[in-house]
């Protein structure tokens, strides 16, 4: 089983109401060889919603409690996003998923690069919140990118 960035399946719950759709990714929803997940949605935060960064460090920080994220109106909503990220990883466990499709530069499921916290859209080496609960628990986890040119972590 794979979970999926609900965005890339075609739902639009991004933080500007929008969707990402990428067709091979809804296909696999579809077939039922994937679930789709939003976890800032599963964190409690409304679709649409202010952007949020990560203050501080990266998803990992902000699972030790050493970096924050906020939105664009300075509002901590970290606790939502640690949130998304512990019910992420609950639905990763019930299913036995065993790879994680996220959307590359968000700050729940970024892989690699997230954005520098200064919302400028200026990216930066690290993984969103999500991303990084699933990591720690040994789900791999890849791009969307990476799953259209058949690559992995």
């Amino acid at each position: 089983m794979n979970l999926v960035s609900s965005c890339l399946a075609g739902i639009s719950c991004r933080w500007d109401g929008r969707n990402c759709l990428r067709d091979e990714i809804r296909k696999l929803v579809a077939e039922g060889k994937a679930i789709a997940i939003c976890p800032e949605e599963l964190g409690g935060l409304r679709t649409p919603r202010p952007p949020a960064e990560i203050v501080g460090g990266d998803g990992h920080d902000v699972l030790d409690a050493k970096a924050k994220v906020v939105n664009k109106f300075g509002r901590d909503v970290t606790k939502e996003f640690i949130k998304g990220a512990q019910e992420s990883l609950r639905i990763a466990k019930q299913t036995r998923a065993r790879r994680a499709i996220l959307k590359a530069g968000s700050t729940s499921c970024g892989f690699d690069q997230i954005y520098d916290g200064t919302f400028s859209h200026k990216l930066r080496k690290g993984s969103g919140v999500a991303c990084s609960a699933l990591r720690r628990a040994g789900i791999e986890v890849i791009t969307e990118e990476m799953y259209l040119k058949g690559g992995t972590s």
